[in-house]
């Protein structure tokens, strides 16, 4: 019996192929490690077995600048079309992904105090 997402995951493998990410055994703690969701999360992804949450897919499709039709779906083109393209799809440079990471990493109590920090 196939994974019930099992098309999903072959559409995020390719998105994590093509961007040249980890590959073997490390894609699934690096993946869990960028989007900060438990290992077991990113095993269910890459198996099929579950879906990210709709701003989690969207968040995937923005960072790897895919379609999110693609991702979400399988259909239309796996690269944003060029009218698709936006400020809201540029990609992260490497201290922005840094801080992201960071971010996302800290109890949400802490991110309230840092956002209200910087505001």
């Amino acid at each position: 019996m196939a994974a019930p997402y099992e098309e999903f995951a072959d559409r995020l493998r390719q998105m994590l192929d093509r961007a040249r990410f980890e590959e073997g055994r490390g894609r699934t703690g690096a993946l869990a490690d960028r989007y900060a969701v438990s290992r077991e999360t990113a095993r269910k992804w890459l198996a099929g077995l579950t879906l990210p949450e709709l701003a989690r897919i969207i968040e995937l499709a923005k960072d790897f600048d895919a379609s999110f039709e693609w991702l979400a779906t399988g259909r239309g083109q796996v690269h944003l079309a060029v009218a698709e393209k936006s400020p809201t799809y540029r990609r992260l440079t490497d201290n922005e992904s840094r801080l992201l990471d960071a971010f996302r990493k800290l109890p949400e109590h802490k991110r309230r105090l840092l956002v209200e920090f910087l505001s």
